[in-house]
């Protein structure tokens, strides 16, 4: 049998409270949480796939990233190094990210497909994001893929 990425957080739970690892057994309880606040939205309980899991753990290690900025631009150091600790513990649970040259790399071939349907230009940013999004979906940041889209639409 195999065992679905929600286990596994809760296997690791497990191991971080006997081992006694504060930093890990609050994040996984948070976004434990989190997991379990997302089953229950909506009209009925429903158990989430792992693809549903990985959207969720990818959310919060975004809200510690952001939060790790945050403190840090207000002066408090320690909160910032504890958010991104944090962000850091998650960032294991999630595919390896896709490298500038390879985000790059597929979003050129998004942006030829794109054209050669009739999209020119700054507008074409929708067709493009349309295109690229379901390839590097988990892969890479809706910012980092914008950012990347709108350099090569200009350039």
């Amino acid at each position: 049998m195999t065992t679905t990425l929600k286990s596994k957080l809760k296997d690791d739970l497990n191991a971080a409270i006997k081992e006694r690892d504060e930093l890990r057994s609050s994040t996984l309880r948070l976004t434990l949480t989190a997991i379990t606040k997302e089953e229950v939205a909506g009209k009925e309980k429903r158990e989430l796939s792992d693809d549903e899991v990985l959207k969720v753990i990818t959310k919060e290690a975004k809200k510690r990233r952001e939060a790790a900025d945050a403190f840090a631009q207000g002066g408090r150091a320690e909160q910032a190094e504890r958010e991104k600790a944090e962000g850091e513990l998650l960032a294991g649970y999630l595919p390896k990210q896709l490298s500038d040259e390879e985000l790059e790399q597929l979003v050129a071939a998004a942006v030829a497909e794109a054209r050669a349907a009739g999209a020119e230009g700054p507008r074409a940013m929708g067709a493009v994001m349309k295109i690229v999004n379901p390839k590097v979906a988990g892969l890479a940041e809706g910012g980092r893929v914008a950012a990347v889209v709108k350099k090569l639409l200009q350039g």
